[in-house]
């Protein structure tokens, strides 16, 4: 099949959606499908164009067998005001859909969502090549700018929001899903139970993997042998509630063998610093991101590995983390809202604990337990494991979604070209 991946983020960008939408193109070039990825100039997490990418408007290049089609991005600076946010995706819009044109007619596209306005170039260069729209829906856009206050409900934005979701769905063959928790709202948005397909995000179980504390390079290098390692290695951003963990930090200032190390952004960090000196909280380390493929050594560094959430995030954010985590054989310490698909994935895996967020107490209260007993730490870190094992593994993804692409070009009414010699 010749398949398009259209997604505002991927290879370099290290968090997020990149690496999965990476490991996807990558995966089904290895099985013999042709593969092209429309995209933006990489800016994530740090929110500026990566200096290798500046002052370019439109660049197409490969990379494991994949073609990158790369358009102009309108980013200003980390922290994006809502006008900056709309002219971030509206130049994505714009811009990308130059690059789709720009190659091989596809059989199937595959679309992620957010960014929401993504649909628009998206169903107009579907109906243009004649060709069906796989959507793939990471969080549902209405309901989070609602919740993390970036519009008030009911006004005219969130109404823009829930009607182009409904569009996208609309145009949409097949609508891919992460968590079966998504299905009743996009029911409730007019979306068919038929036309609704569950593929949970997935981890590469045999690049993140168990590792040994000793010998880690990451501890030696930070003086953290013989500490019990409190790890947050991730975005710091609106959905993200890392006040708590600092505070948290603060109250367990009286056992020096506990060491939190917040592993982020490095225009975050200094935010966090602030808020580390506020709380006199000199047990925590801020670190910036390293290359990915130091990845499973950072994450076998810790003991417990945090996920974190606000209050009011919306029940939909699917952190995907969690998978990363679950495969160290890590611990996880989720601080989350009760009702949200976070608490359901932590709870059903047995691989963690979960508290409620934005309490700093709760937090310390469940950082101290786990301390204090190591054998249900390694328990947890276990369970997770052989979780992640039976049920994120990246080839299981791969078949799935390589048989819904079949299906729905198949169901399109177009030739399925076979795949090409490796």
């Amino acid at each position: 099949m010749r398949i398009l991946i259209y997604s505002y983020n991927y290879y370099p960008e290290p968090i997020g959606i990149a690496p999965l939408m990476t490991e996807l193109a990558q995966g089904l070039v290895k099985r013999g499908h042709q593969v092209r990825v429309v995209t933006g100039m990489p800016n994530y997490p740090q929110r500026r164009i990566y200096p290798q990418y500046e002052g370019k408007f439109y660049l197409t290049e490969e990379h494991k067998g994949v073609t990158i089609q790369r358009s102009y991005l309108r980013v200003n600076g980390p922290h994006p005001s809502l006008l900056d946010r709309l002219l971030l995706d509206g130049s994505f819009v714009a811009s990308s859909a130059v690059q789709a044109f720009r190659g091989w007619r596809p059989d199937v596209i595959f679309s992620t969502m957010p960014p929401l306005p993504i649909c628009v170039p998206v169903a107009f260069y579907a109906w243009m090549r004649a060709c069906p729209i796989v959507l793939n829906v990471q969080d549902i856009v209405s309901e989070a700018a609602v919740r993390v206050g970036l519009v008030k409900k009911n006004g005219l934005l969130i109404r823009i929001a829930d009607a182009l979701e409904k569009f996208a769905y609309s145009t949409a063959s097949q609508v891919s899903v992460i968590d079966r928790g998504f299905e009743k709202k996009l029911r409730s948005q007019g979306v068919p139970r038929e036309k609704i397909v569950c593929v949970p995000n997935w981890v590469d179980i045999n690049f993140i993997r168990p590792l040994p504390k000793e010998n880690n390079s990451f501890r030696e290098t930070h003086k953290l042998n013989g500490k019990f390692v409190v790890l947050y290695a991730g975005n710091i951003a609106l959905t993200q509630g890392l006040q708590t963990v600092v505070q948290a930090a603060a109250r367990l200032k009286h056992i020096p063998e506990i060491a939190f190390v917040i592993v982020g952004e490095s225009t975050a960090l200094g935010r966090l610093q602030q808020d580390c000196e506020t709380y006199k909280a000199n047990n925590v380390m801020l670190l910036p991101f390293e290359p990915r493929e130091k990845l499973p050594e950072l994450l076998a560094a810790a003991d417990v590995s945090l996920v974190v959430q606000k209050r009011r995030v919306t029940n939909f954010n699917m952190p995907s983390k969690i998978q990363v985590i679950l495969a160290s054989g890590r611990a996880i310490l989720a601080s989350v809202p009760e009702t949200g698909t976070a608490h359901k994935a932590v709870q059903q895996s047995g691989g963690g604990v979960v508290v409620g967020p934005e309490d700093s107490q709760a937090l310390a209260d469940a950082v101290e337990d786990l301390y204090l007993h190591p054998a249900k730490v390694d328990a947890l870190g276990e369970q997770g494991r052989n979780y992640a094992v039976e049920n994120y593994g990246f080839e299981e993804a791969l078949n799935h979604y390589e048989a819904l692409f079949a299906a729905v070009a198949a169901s399109h009414g177009e030739k399925i070209l076979e795949p090409l010699p490796k």
